[in-house]
């Protein structure tokens, strides 16, 4: 069994925001997969479905960010799941607006969500970032990640969500790699760097000879000095 978490915070007030784009994702997930309708419990809504052959919760915490932990810990520990069974889905501050990066363990990059996983369910999950961007200023970060998506972030958010519904069997199986190359094209990205376009070879030997054969005689000078000296030696070679 799975459990994919979503991070955010509950309410009509938050839904928008950009600190819930992980709510965002696992709807998206729920609606994409049949999955049941959505139920209150561990302290959080969950919602029960199958991806890939595999059993999986998908849990958004109703206790606010700061606190995620203690709803998805309570649900780990129901199933009797180790860390090895998470997925955390949430907003990345230090990642350009639609890009998504995955990894297993690491720090909390000072996320609270994350803080609180990290003590309630341990390290060693599966971590979904979702690039958000930064304001620029530690002052103004507050603001954004509790401010709402704003329509133009509509061109990539979309996108991004529904990809991710649609390729939630890779994130189950654990398919990093191709998971990401999928996301990053429905953003408009690339899945892999354009190779370089090789420099132009030198000019081979036939090359030259075709230079030198198509090139134009050099046109003799008439008058001047130089005329006619050439028009002496050819008169000599008359004689």
């Amino acid at each position: 069994m799975i459990i994919i978490a979503g991070l955010g915070n509950p309410g009509a007030k938050f839904a928008t925001n950009r600190h819930n784009i992980g709510f965002m994702a696992v709807d998206a997930i729920q609606r994409r997969h049949s999955f049941s309708p959505w139920s209150k419990k561990f302290k959080g809504e969950i919602a029960e479905g199958e991806i890939a052959g595999e059993k999986v919760l998908l849990i958004k915490p109703q206790t606010f960010m700061n606190l995620s932990g203690e709803s998805v810990g309570e649900a780990m520990r129901f199933y009797k799941l180790g860390p090895e069974s998470l997925i955390a889905i949430y907003d990345e501050l230090d990642l350009l607006p639609g890009k998504a990066r995955i990894k297993t363990g690491g720090g909390h990059g000072g996320h609270n969500g994350i803080k609180s996983l990290d003590a309630h369910c341990g390290k060693d999950y599966r971590r979904l970032r979702l690039g958000i961007g930064h304001p620029g200023h530690k002052d103004r970060v507050h603001g954004h990640v509790l401010g709402d998506f704003a329509k133009s972030d509509r061109d990539w958010l979309d996108p991004l969500i529904e990809a991710l519904a649609d390729n939630a069997a890779m994130l189950v199986r654990g398919e990093e790699s191709q998971l990401l190359n999928k996301l990053a094209l429905a953003t408009g990205g690339k899945a892999e760097e354009d190779k370089a376009t090789p420099a132009p070879k030198p000019a081979g030997k036939s090359h030259i000879h075709q230079a030198r054969n198509n090139a134009q005689p050099k046109k003799l000078p008439e008058t001047g000095p130089m005329a006619e000296m050439l028009k002496r030696m050819f008169a000599r070679k008359d004689e």
